[in-house]
Parts: structure tokens; sequence; C-alpha cells
């Protein structure tokens, strides 16, 4: 298939070169070429912008930062629905909002467009490794059509709903992990705290009930002082704050997750929000 790609940053690069492993012809845009470089030595294409990328394309894709880039993106002068021809699918794999995303299938649909917000799990090694976990909302024959891109990106790929519900999902998803990381966080500083080996409690605890995505992912990068972003903390607390919107919405109380909002913005305030969401454990340790 053409495929029109949009950000290729932390997730983004691993996402377009399983793409074009698995031969898709792929053009990107990013808003520093630079960030492009190792995909158009892969074999993808350069696009100057959004409605360029999605020229001809028969799925164009958004994965930025924030809601309003995917606005930008979808709705903006030089965004995907200004130049994607009829038909043309319109996807969003940005962690983003559920109403952003019903608004945005309303208006793509109206304008002859295949519109799905399909959200991932799985961190900078899922995308490396095409093991995504992708959540989608929007209609069956979309998902139906987009399922060879999405098999070259993941291997969890389900269908939730109708449109916005791949970002409720996500929330969900996002909801867990917030606490994972805390109790991830509390476990390494408990074990650093009263003395014990942070390597053979970790080879403990992550073999036993205690264990976790976080566990066997992030802890040994935090005992390795590896705080490189597989997921910014920035954008991390950015889907926090998403779904304590929903929450809000919804009238549903999640102390954990308001817990790690707090934590997460004494993350920020530290100067830590280009790192990865692991430097939680750092903030327990400097305590």
């Amino acid at each position: 298939m053409k495929i029109a790609f949009v950000g290729t940053g932390v997730m983004g690069q691993g996402m377009v070169a399983n793409l074009l492993k698995a031969g898709h012809e792929v053009t990107v845009y990013t808003r520093t070429k630079a960030k492009a470089d190792g995909l158009l030595a892969l074999g993808a294409k350069w696009a100057s912008s959004p409605a360029e990328s999605a020229r001809g394309a028969d799925i164009a894709i958004s994965m930025v930062g924030y809601p309003s880039d995917v606005e930008e993106v979808w709705r903006g002068p030089q965004g995907f629905m200004f130049s994607a021809k009829p038909g043309c699918m319109l996807i969003d794999m940005t962690t983003s909002s559920p109403a952003l995303a019903r608004s945005l299938a309303a208006e793509a649909t109206a304008k002859g467009f295949g519109p799905l917000d399909a959200p991932v799990s799985g961190g900078d090694r899922g995308a490396r490794e095409g093991t995504l976990t992708i959540m989608a909302g929007g209609a069956q024959q979309d998902f139906d059509f987009a399922q060879p891109v999405f098999a070259a990106m993941g291997k969890t790929i389900v269908l939730q709903g109708a449109p916005g519900t791949g970002q409720l999902c996500k929330l969900a998803n996002q909801i867990g992990i917030a606490s994972g990381m805390i109790a991830m966080a509390e476990a390494l500083a408990f074990a650093r705290a009263t003395g014990l080996n942070l390597e053979t409690t970790l080879r403990s605890i992550s073999g036993g009930g205690a264990s976790s995505w976080a566990l066997l992912n992030l802890a040994p990068r935090v005992l390795k002082g590896d705080f490189a972003p597989g997921f910014y903390v920035k954008h991390f607390v950015k889907d926090i704050g998403l779904a304590l919107d929903v929450c809000r919405e919804q009238k549903v109380s999640l102390p954990g997750l308001e817990l790690a909002a707090k934590l997460y913005a004494e993350v920020v305030a530290a100067g830590e929000g280009d790192a990865g969401t692991q430097a939680l454990a750092r903030l327990y340790f400097s305590r």
C-alpha cells in the first residue's frame, strides 16, 4: 500500500521501519527533517507537509505529540483532509482526546474518508520489534482494510468499537501503567533505603507475584542509570491529564491516577520532562 506517515519520533521511527520492511511504500513528514534521515536511507520518501504526504496515499497515519498536533495534521491548511483522495483511510495512532477522535471521525466520514483512532502501547521496543498493542476505534470495514498495515507494526490488534473507543481503551491502559510505575519506583526505593542489593532484589520480585511490565522492562534501565525515553515523561503527563479529563466528565474518582499526576508533575518540575517515564524512580531516590 501507499502510506503517508506523519511523526517520526521515538515511536514513529520503528513503526515506519517495519512498514517499509513489510513492503509498503511510505512517504514521511516530520517537523525536523533530520529525524527522518535514517528512514529515508531505508527507502522512505520525503514530503514537505502532511498534505503532500497524503496526496495519492491509500492510508495516512498521524503519530504526533499532542491533540493540538493531531488536529493540525488532519484539519490544518496543510492537513490530510485537504489533499487525500476520496476513500483514503485516515488513522491517528497518537494517544489523544476521545472527544477529538469522535469529532475528526465525523468530519472525515462526511468528506468521504475512512477514519480510525488507533493508539498503541509497547514503547520504543515494541515499535522497533513490531510487537505493539493497537487499540482501534471506528467502523469494522475500515479496521479490516487497515489490517495489513497494523500487522506490520503490532501483534495484539483489537477493534474496541465506535470512533473514540480506541482512545478510551488507551487511556485505561495508561491508568494501569501509572499505578504500575509507582509500584516499581516504590519497590526499588524501599530496597535501596534498606540496603538490599537492587539487582538481586529485582531478580526475585520480577519473577513472582509482583512482576509487571515496568519491573521487567524499565527497572533494569533504572539500575543501569538509563533514563533515556522509551516514552517521554511529558507525553505521559499529557496522557494522565486526558484520562483525568474523562474521569471528571464521567464523575469517576481514581485516587491512584491522581497520585500519579502529582508525582509526575514533580518529575517535570525537576526538569525531567524529556526523560523516560522510569525517571519517576530517580525522584524517589532523591528524597
